[in-house]
Formats: C-alpha cells, sequence, structure tokens
C-alpha cells in the first residue's frame, strides 16, 4: 500500500513517526514550507526540518522542534553582542540550515536538497516540500499589523488576534516535482492531524493540488482538535479569532468536497453525525499520539 500525506508541525510529524514505522518507504510525506524564513543568514525549513528530525528519530520530544541534546552557542553567541536574536535555532540544526542555504545558493532547488538531507539522515520516508518556489505565510493582525509567521509564532507568542491568514507568492508558485504524481498514484491520501490553516492550507492553495484530492477515491484526514482544544499549536486560537468553532467540526467543513473519511477522537465521539454534514465517513479513535507506540497504533487505524 502506498501512502503520501499532507503535513507540517509538530503534530504532522508525529503521526508521519507511525506510517513511516509501517510503510518504510512506500511512504510520501508533502510538507508545507509557508513558515520558511530567513534567519542568521541561512534558509530556515522549520516544518521540513521538524518531519525530518522526528523520521530520523533525533527530534527534541520536550520542544518538539529541533534536535535532541542541541546546545545554542550561536544564538547565545549573538545574543552576547547585543542581537536580539528571538528566533531560537540550535547548533546542529544550524548546520541542516547551512548545508541548506550553500546547495539553493549553488542553484540546487529546495526538493533536490531536502531530498539530499533526507537520504544523509537514512529517513525511508520521501519527504516533498510542497514547492521550490517561495511561498511565505503572513498573518495580519486584528490591530492592523502584518506579521511573517515566525513573528507571530515565535516572537509573539501567537498573542495578536488573528484577522487575516495570507500566503505571498502563493499565485506565483507552482508544486515541487513529484507532488502531483505522489497525490494520484497514492492508493490513500492522509491529511495528518497538523494546523489546517498554516500547515495544510498553503499545500492545498497550490494549483492542481485540491484537484488531485477531489479526484482522489481515498482521502482521509485525523482532526488537530480533540475535547475543544488543538493538541499542538495556536490553530485554537486562530479558529476563535477567525470566528470558527474550536471543533472537528470546524476542521470538517475546511476539507469539505476533498476529503472522504474524517477520523475523530473517541472524546468527540458525539459530534460524528454534525461532522457527516461535511464529510460522509466518520471513524472514531484514539487520536493523541504522546509515544511512537500510540503513533503507530493510529497508523494502523489509518491504513486499515
Amino acid at each position: 500500500m502506498t501512502i503520501t500525506a499532507l503535513a507540517g508541525g509538530v503534530g504532522g510529524a508525529k503521526c508521519l513517526v507511525g506510517l513511516q514505522r509501517i510503510l518504510g518507504n512506500d511512504l510520501t510525506a508533502i510538507v508545507n514550507t509557508g513558515d520558511d524564513a530567513e534567519f542568521y543568514g541561512v534558509h530556515v525549513s522549520p516544518d521540513v526540518d521538524i518531519v525530518s528530525y522526528w523520521l530520523a528519530g533525533i527530534a527534541d520530544l520536550d520542544r518538539g522542534w529541533g534536535i535532541k541534546d542541541d546546545t545554542f552557542r550561536l544564538v547565545e553567541g549573538l545574543r552576547g553582542l547585543g542581537e536580539e536574536a528571538w528566533f531560537s535555532l540550535g547548533d546542529r540544526d544550524f548546520a541542516t540550515c547551512v548545508l541548506r542555504t550553500g546547495r539553493l545558493s549553488g542553484g540546487a532547488t529546495l526538493s533536490a536538497v531536502t531530498d539530499e538531507i533526507r537520504r544523509r539522515l537514512g529517513i525511508e520516508t520521501h519527504i516533498i516540500p510542497m514547492s521550490d518556489d517561495p511561498v511565505r505565510t503572513r498573518v495580519t493582525t486584528s490591530d492592523g499589523r502584518s506579521l511573517e509567521f515566525q513573528e507571530y509564532f515565535v516572537k509573539e507568542r501567537s498573542q495578536p488576534s488573528v484577522d487575516q491568514i495570507l500566503f505571498d507568492g502563493i499565485s506565483e508558485a507552482k508544486p515541487a516535482p513529484g507532488v502531483i504524481e505522489a497525490l494520484t498514484a497514492a492508493d490513500r491520501i492522509i491529511i495528518c492531524p497538523s494546523n489546517p490553516l498554516l500547515s495544510i492550507e498553503p499545500i492545498l492553495a497550490l494549483p492542481g493540488v485540491k484537484n488531485a484530492l477531489r479526484e482522489h477515491p481515498d482521502v482521509m484526514a485525523v482532526t488537530p482538535i480533540v475535547g475543544g482544544q488543538a493538541i499542538k499549536g495556536p490553530l485554537a486560537r486562530m479558529l476563535r479569532d477567525l470566528e470558527m468553532e474550536v471543533s472537528p467540526v470546524a476542521v470538517a467543513s475546511l476539507y469539505a468536497g476533498i476529503c472522504e473519511t474524517f477520523v475523530v477522537d473517541e472524546v468527540d465521539a458525539e459530534l460524528a453525525e454534525d461532522i457527516k454534514e461535511f464529510i460522509p465517513n466518520v471513524i472514531v479513535a484514539p487520536t493523541i499520539i504522546p509515544s511512537p507506540d500510540d503513533s503507530e497504533a493510529l497508523a494502523r487505524v489509518l491504513l486499515a
């Protein structure tokens, strides 16, 4: 069975861990690049790196991002020189970004560099960044500011009220080589429990992606909302800011028309009928995955 998954962030990465345990190289992950940014002279791909580190088994499990047992001497040194350096980047994490930046400067594409790093880390899953073209998520706040995503998420700690989410460059961007092919060739497409507004929507906004999902007979999504709370990240706050219900039903409404099956946690089993107004098939299963074994258990549900 071949699976193509759409993912971003820690929730998506943890879901992919279980899928990789079962599928190995029969799994392809298409990963959000809307939160890519330039820091300290290097190209940072936060979602791509989070996914890579989790699948390589080297992720910092406490933070969710970065590499376990990493040091932060570079950032500490910058702060010692009087720089604000509000974006924390571990030293080994920085090495990944230096390699990426050097390859990009030499004319390589982001997808080619990502695959090189994947192979160097010994990852079985095929990892494809959603686009080789620059797409940057921007948040417009209720007080009139326009913030790059990392400014909103890291510097401002997701505190400003969100008025609008924009994807700069999306109208000119194309899916990376292999994205559409991976979607059409997959036996099943899985939308991981990532933030639908920040991690999944940029992928869906690329030309041809949403249509590929509409035409595919077997697309499944996993809720990132359990018991009225986001499993990880600022999704719950964003939904409230955008006057949407913090509920799996709201997430299902975002995936209406592109998804045949929706997986909801046991805590929210009573919402199954409401979800069916948007997505015809609902599976109730444990979706909180604190350990790799839990992730594998969820993966077995997704692959049944």
